[in-house]
């Protein structure tokens, strides 16, 4: 008699900001197929962005069976599937459909972006509350969480608000898609809705506090009555109409999601030993950083701690950038040569950060010496605020010492001069969080932005900590396979699975001596420049949000 195999193959979909990407993975972590299908983001008025929960979804299913095709995998080989996303907002109707978030009318725009900053009013006044749960997300909400994003809409779109019948992290949306299931994610209502994972409730007394106590009245029905942890199976497993949607089996198990850089934690932080002296930080469009504790440390500033939000049993706190790479996409396309750098690094087969990136090392300088050529130019890149520790949306970025020159090199430089800058934005959090007892000792990365060697040694020299990097080609996707491994048994827990499928790769070393006390140096003029732009915000008649 022939034994049938049981199957073995997990797959992973993160779903990003400008993409939906799949992989297809064995259970030793390597990744046998890969494919991607690109997004649309719709810019309102002011800091709105949205898109379509619909578009997203068929993004998934392209994506999903792009890979298997790759792969060369068929349906009964999947164990299981696991799903990441931003923590964007999907407001949805009684049947499911999309309603309308924003002025265009348009119910295809019915995702509330995580980078939209409609919201800083709501989220000013819901700080000034200075309501006990707000001690769990730093001392100050962000206009990036789901509560002050709520609030504008229960004031902007009262008849949206009124009319949804679920409120979805773009997580939970995916798995309720696949399943049926409209269980929430620990991990997505913990980090970004005010749920209390510790205490495994909500808040009634924050709700009708901050003006949306009818979400409390329904028994938060709306926003998930039912909160499961990462990994759980959820529903009968996927629905027959997402198998055939997805090219899968109807039943394939589906673990509840996870926030997209949360997936990126699981997938690298336990790689080289104990998850609590690694920092996870990943590098892509925005940045950010988790750092596990086994007890709840407060940083003012920094979001969290949240219990079992990441790793089951460890509390996580989580910092980082609103703009990270794209921060930098935004100062190097303000330089006059960019439109030649642009043009150059098409017809080599480059994306910019990597023309620049090798225009820089062409000369045979080591790249931790680079530093030493940008003199008086320091850039501070908070162009969509600063996200921690500092809490700021208002703040903005500030170049200083940019001369009259018009030439590749001079871009180069300011490139270089931007990536320090964001190295040093993560020497501050690193700072703040070791002052409140949180200290870690390496960085594990990950993200797009974060395969540059120049960037990894940037950023291992700005921070004074070894940089981390995983052998897993898509640690992101490993992350969300991770999860779908999980609601498919192929590991007792969480972190079995995380030790079988991920592994160390390379490790870059801070350079000491002189060029550590060049940073040293840089990063005392980093933090005047911040302080200084928050002082003449006052002078320019906008009040500044700190002392």
């Amino acid at each position: 008699m022939v034994v049938p195999v049981p199957p073995s193959l997990i797959i992973g979909v993160d779903v990003g900001t400008g993409s939906a990407r799949a992989g297809v993975f064995d259970r030793r972590g390597a990744m046998l197929g890969t494919a991607r299908a690109d997004l649309t983001l719709w810019r309102g008025p002011g800091t709105m962005v949205e898109q379509s929960s619909a578009q997203i979804w068929d993004a998934v299913a392209r994506s999903v069976r792009g890979a298997m095709a790759q792969a060369g995998a068929g349906p009964g080989d999947i164990a299981g599937i696991g799903f990441d996303a931003t923590c964007s907002l999907a407001v949805l109707g009684p049947d499911g459909q999309g309603l309308p978030v924003g002025p265009s009318d348009d119910p295809a725009r019915d995702v509330v972006v995580w980078m939209d900053h409609r919201a800083v009013a709501e989220a000013e006044e819901i700080t000034a509350t200075g309501h006990p749960v707000l001690r769990y997300v730093g001392g100050v909400i962000s206009p990036e969480m789901e509560t002050p994003k709520l609030l504008w809409l229960a004031r902007h779109r009262p008849d949206v608000f009124a009319g949804a019948a679920h409120f979805l992290d773009l997580a939970d949306f995916l798995t309720w898609k696949a399943t049926g299931d409209l269980a929430r994610s620990t991990n997505t209502v913990t980090c970004k809705w005010t749920y209390l994972a510790h205490e495994r409730r909500w808040d009634d007394s924050y709700f009708h506090r901050i003006g949306l106590g009818v979400l409390a009245d329904e028994g938060f029905a709306r926003i998930g009555a039912r909160v499961v942890d990462p990994g759980t199976p959820l529903g009968s497993g996927l629905t027959d109409e997402a198998a055939r949607t997805l090219g899968l089996r109807p039943g394939t198990p589906v673990g509840a999601g996870m926030i997209d850089a949360h997936a990126g934690g699981i997938g690298t932080v336990g790689v080289g030993g104990n998850p609590l002296t690694h920092l996870g930080y990943v590098f892509g469009t925005s940045s950010c950083t988790m750092t596990s504790t086994a007890a709840p440390v407060f940083v003012p500033g920094v979001w969290g701690p949240y219990f079992s939000a990441m790793v089951p049993g460890l509390w996580v706190n989580e910092g980082g950038q609103s703009a990270a790479g794209a921060a930098i996409e935004q100062l190097v396309l303000s330089h006059p040569a960019s439109a030649q750098a642009q043009a150059q690094a098409r017809e080599a087969g480059q994306s910019l950060p990597d023309f620049l990136a090798a225009r820089l090392t062409a000369g045979g300088e080591a790249p931790s010496e680079l530093v030493q050529r940008l003199g008086a130019l320091h850039v501070v890149p908070e162009y969509l605020g600063n996200r921690a520790p500092h809490a700021d949306p208002e703040a903005r970025a500030v170049i200083a010492g940019l001369g009259m020159e018009r030439d590749l090199d001079s871009l180069a430089m300011l490139y270089l001069a931007g990536l320090c800058g964001i190295g040093y934005g993560l020497r501050q959090i690193l700072q703040a969080q070791a002052e409140a007892g949180a200290p870690v000792e390496k960085i594990v990365i990950s993200g797009g932005a974060g395969e540059s060697p120049l960037v990894r040694q940037v950023l291992a020299d700005t921070t004074g900590r070894p940089v981390l990097a995983t052998t897993a080609e898509e640690p992101v996707l490993l992350g969300a396979a991770i999860l779908g491994a999980m609601a498919g048994g192929l590991f007792a827990d969480m972190p079995a699975a995380m030790a079988a499928l991920s592994h160390a790769g390379t490790a870059i070393t801070p350079s000491g001596g002189a060029t550590a006390a060049l940073h040293a140096r840089r990063y005392t003029a980093f933090t005047r420049l911040q302080a200084l732009a928050r002082e003449l915000r006052g002078v320019g008649g906008v009040r500044s949000t700190l002392t």
